[in-house]
Order: structure tokens, then sequence, then C-alpha cells
């Protein structure tokens, strides 16, 4: 039934003593700062709420589901998921079954904080996350009628909101939640940052967010009041179909959650997800791919997200295979890591998938990643994962009738290894071959510094690299002693400027190493650090030749001729790896 409405203070209220609560079946938080801002301009202009739907949880019921907290303090690495809440016994609960982006945009905003990585910063240290509150621009106007926003909101650290310039007037959102009534005290806290000039504008928007927030009854919803979980979960799906946000991925995670019995599928996926994101430098896989390797390695009909695949017996089946699918996972991006892959050169997540089933229908262990043993193995799966990155097309459209066939041909092997031959012709079949045309070839050997490819196809031509270490994409010649001043003052021509410019961050000009060993190397020019490195003139002369180097100029004139020999070299060895003319052993 409809139910009155009542403030957003009222509201937060019942978030804060847990009577209004998240049911396991909800998704997690997803709104990013923007949408954040916008829902605040639109109630700060008088659009209407939208009319949210609840769960009411009788009090003998309550310990019968799992329920979690909304985010108050959001950490992009440290606290982005909805917080579990201990057993509710014999408690009366309002689970939120639509609304829950709405709810937490306003908990975030009017009681707690957001933290998100600054760029440059690395992902482990402390100070790339600074806390920052929701503020409101007292004194901000737009100067066009047919703006969008009217009111300007944004997440800002406390530094820099006392920093703000002579037309700026932060207020803290929440702060509008400790103002006993709208006169007095409000007053008082604008005289003490703003002359009068400008009191007038910033009290008519300070009160009107105190009235939005306090005053009116926005929040206006649909009670259901069946005690049966399956018909609840009918109902989000049906009241979430329609909705982009919501991937539909989402949607079967809540069928799993309600149908799974000894674990909390909610909550074992996303710590399960966490987990695998910080191995090595760190991945990116989200909970669809843990969805669909649960899909595929339970041996499930097929791999696709189809509400079919998610019923009762596959779910239950899923549940038990959990630990070893975990177990397979885990491997798999231990092995990838070890390849020396990380969130910025893993283009295709599903890649995978493949490795993944192989190393749990074989029921492979650690000893996979270090013995002598699997090295052969280990290399057969470097070179197929690698490729199949590099190959475009092959894990877009069709993606779930190829793992599904993938799985089949992976399941009959006879091979006690990765069946790596199957697997590519089964591929071919698929029109999904790894072979590479001569203009895909022409395309890879101009490949560019920067693009999330070029370290899987350096690892491929340069295999004897060893990445177990932290690398570098190197510039040969360094891109400082290659800028338009430097070489204006050599007097070189300005059309070989434009020629060195260009060619300066393709692939003829980059190669692997170490991190510490490339920040050694700096801005030196690659004779004059070569003969510091290697100073047996055979070690130096075996990397030139390794490394396709060829007759190394010793002065950066020289660098046009040194580019174009050795993009040569490395075409002809990139098409003996990846053309037609390749064994189908996947030889290099």
């Amino acid at each position: 039934m409809y139910q009155k409405g009542e403030s957003i203070e009222d509201t937060l209220k019942d978030i804060q003593s847990n009577s209004l609560v998240l049911p396991a079946i909800q998704r997690e938080f997803v709104w990013n700062p923007d949408q954040i801002y916008r829902f605040f301009d639109s109630i700060m202009q008088g659009y209407p709420f939208g009319t949210l739907l609840f769960w009411r949880v009788e009090a003998e019921n309550s310990d019968k589901f799992n329920f979690y907290d909304f985010v108050i303090n959001y950490h992009e690495r440290d606290a982005s998921h909805c917080p579990v809440l201990p057993p509710m016994r014999n408690t009366l609960l309002t689970a939120v079954l639509d609304g829950q982006q709405r709810l937490t945009a306003l908990n975030i905003g009017l009681r707690g904080s957001m933290a998100w990585k600054k760029p440059r910063l690395h992902w482990t240290n402390p100070d790339a996350f600074p806390r920052r509150r929701l503020y409101l621009d007292l004194l901000w106007q737009t100067n066009n009628e047919d703006d969008e926003l009217k009111y300007r909101f944004k997440f800002l650290t406390e530094s820099d909101a006392q920093h703000s310039n002579s037309n700026e007037s932060w207020f803290p959102v929440g702060e509008v939640l400790s103002f006993a009534n709208p006169g007095p005290e409000m007053v008082k806290w604008l005289n003490k940052r703003l002359d009068q000039e400008k009191f007038v504008r910033a009290y008519e928007v300070l009160f009107r967010l105190y009235e939005v927030v306090r005053v009116k009854e926005l929040v206006w919803y649909y009670e259901e009041n069946d005690q049966n979980l399956d018909k609840v979960l009918q109902i989000f799906i049906r009241m979430n179909q329609g909705g982009t946000e919501l991937q539909h991925s989402d949607l079967l995670l809540s069928i799993a959650v309600a149908q799974w019995t000894r674990l909390d599928a909610r909550e074992e996926i996303h710590t399960f997800v966490d987990e695998i994101n910080k191995i090595g430098d760190g991945f990116s896989f989200s909970k669809d791919l843990v969805l669909k390797a649960g899909l595929m390695f339970s041996d499930i009909g097929s791999v696709g997200f189809k509400v079919e695949n998610f019923n009762r017996v596959n779910m239950q089946i899923l549940e038990k295979n959990w630990d070893s699918i975990k177990r397979a996972l885990t491997l798999t991006v231990r092995l990838i890591s070890k390849f020396g892959f990380n969130s910025k050169n893993v283009t295709a997540h599903n890649a995978i998938l493949p490795i993944a089933y192989y190393l749990y229908h074989f029921d492979r262990g650690d000893r996979f990643l270090w013995h002598s043993e699997f090295l052969k193995d280990r290399q057969n799966i470097f070179k197929w994962f690698t490729r199949s990155l590099l190959k475009s097309g092959i894990w877009g459209s069709g993606l779930d009738t190829l793992l599904t066939a993938l799985r089949r041909t992976i399941k009959k092997s006879q091979d006690d290894e990765f069946p790596v031959n199957s697997i590519r012709e089964e591929m071919t079949r698929r029109g999904k071959s790894l072979v590479f045309e001569e203009e895909e070839l022409e395309e890879l050997v101009d490949m560019e510094y920067g693009n999330s490819l070029t370290f899987a196809l350096l690892s491929l031509i340069f295999p004897f690299v060893d990445l177990s270490n932290q690398f570098h994409i190197d510039h040969i010649f360094p891109r400082a002693c290659i800028n338009k001043r430097i070489l204006r003052d050599l007097n070189i021509d300005e059309s070989k400027i434009e020629t060195f410019m260009n060619k300066r961050n393709k692939l003829g000009n980059l190669q692997l190493l170490v991190g510490a060993v490339n920040s050694e190397k700096s801005e030196k020019l690659p004779a004059n650090w070569l003969s510091e490195t290697f100073s047996n003139p055979i070690e130096r002369r075996e990397y030139q030749a390794n490394h396709l180097f060829g007759d190394l100029p010793e002065e950066i004139i020289g660098f046009g001729q040194f580019y174009d020999a050795r993009r040569e070299k490395l075409k002809e060895k990139i098409k003996h790896i990846l053309g037609r003319e390749i064994s189908t052993q996947l030889q290099t």
C-alpha cells in the first residue's frame, strides 16, 4: 500500500537506527559524484523525489534473511561495499527494494563522505584517497536560464572548501541537520562568513536546503507486506528490469542470493572479487566475470546470463563448487600476474575463463605456477592468452557460444596439458581465428606507447624478458631527447623533425625493462646506456641482437635510420609469430 511522505531527515534517522535496511538481493551503490550532484540539484529545484518501494519484514521473520546497512563513508579502495548487518532477531524491519541509490546518495551527502583515488598516485598510497564531504556553493548563480543545474554541489576536502575564492561560499551540506531552526543559528553561520551584499542570496539558498531536507515530506513509498521471499524477488526483478543502470547480472546475482542455502552469495562473490583484484599489480575484474565462471565451471548448459540458467538446481551446484571455483580463478589470476599482466593491459577479462576452466577441470594446484613439469604448459597458455588479446573481435560478439564450445573442447581433451591446438581449431570453426592478416600485422608493428595492448605484443615478441618483477615499457631513445627544441638545435631539417616526433612513441622505439633498470637508464641515449650496463662487449652485442637493435647510433641524428631498420625486424618477427605461415604448434 502507498504510505504518506516523510522528510529526508526522518528517513535518514531510520537508516541510522537500522530500521530501514537493504535486503541481500540488492546490488551495491553505483552512483558517481556527478549523479549525486544532479540528484541534490533536482531536489532543490522541487522536482519529484520518486516513489520508493519498501518491504515490511515482520519481527518473527527478521532472522530468516540477510540484511545490509547503507554506505555512509564511501572509500573506493577500502569501503565500497554495503556493510553486512548482524542477525536481526525479533526486529520489525523495512527493507528497500527500489530506491537504494537515491537513499544512499542522501546518506552520503548529509551524513557521510566519499573518497576516490586521485590521478597519478599509487593505489596503495594512503594519501591517494582524500576524504571529501558534500558542499553547496551558496553564492553560485547560473547565467543561463536553459542550464539544467541551478545549484552547485561538489565533494570537497575541508582544505579545498576553506581555500575557495571570494565568489564562492561552500556550505557543508550535512551541517543543515545541526541547526535547531532556520532562524538565528543559520543567520549567525552566514554572518561569520559573508558581508551583507552576499548575505541575501546565501540565506535563500541555505533556507531552501533546510526546507527540502528537514521540513518537506518528500519521501513517499509503496510498502509490500508479503513475507514470501520468492514473491519479493520477482517484484524486485520486475521493478528493476527497465532501468538502464541495473545490469542484468545484478538481477541474476539477486536470484543466486535467494537460492544459496549454506553461504551468503552476495558477501562471498563481492569479497572474492576484491581479493583477486589485489593480486600482483592489481586487476579490475567484476562480479559478472565470477558469475560467468560459476556457470562455466559448474557445467550448466550454457554460460549465458539467462534467468533459466539461474534456477534453484543450478545455483545449488554453483554453491557446492564454490570453493573449487575460487581456487581455480585465484590460480589463474596469479598465473597471468606472473606473465606481467595487470588491470592496465588485460583488455578482455573473459579471456581468462578458458584458462581457469582448464585449471579447474584438471585440478591444478599451486605447483602449476612454478614447477618445471608445467613449463611448456605455462608457455602455451601465455602464447594463446596474449594472441587472443591482440586479435580484435575474439571476445566480443558470440562470447557465450564461444565459451560454451571451449569448455566442451577442454573437457573432452585427452591431453594432460592445455589443449591449445584443439582450442585454436574450435575458435577457427567459429570465425575466431588467431592468425593475423597482413593488414593486421601492419597495425601491430605501428602500435604506440600508451596502448593497453603494447605490453602484450612486446611480451610475445621478446618472451625471454623476465616479467615476474615490475616492468616498464621503455623508450629506447628517450622521449626527452626527441623533442623539437633539441632536434632544431642539432640543425635537423623540419620535415625530418616531424618524422622523428611521429616515430618516437611507436613500437620500433619501445622495449620492456625491469622498473629499477628503467629508472637507472633515465634519459641516457641507448648506446651510452648499453656501454655502462654491459662492460662485457659480448653481453652487449647479445642484448642488442636479442632486442633487435641492430647497429645502434651514438647520436640522436641516427634515430630515424635505427627506427626504420628495427621496425622491419619487428615486422618479420611478428609475422613469424602471428602470420599465416606459423605452424599449429604456436612456435616462435
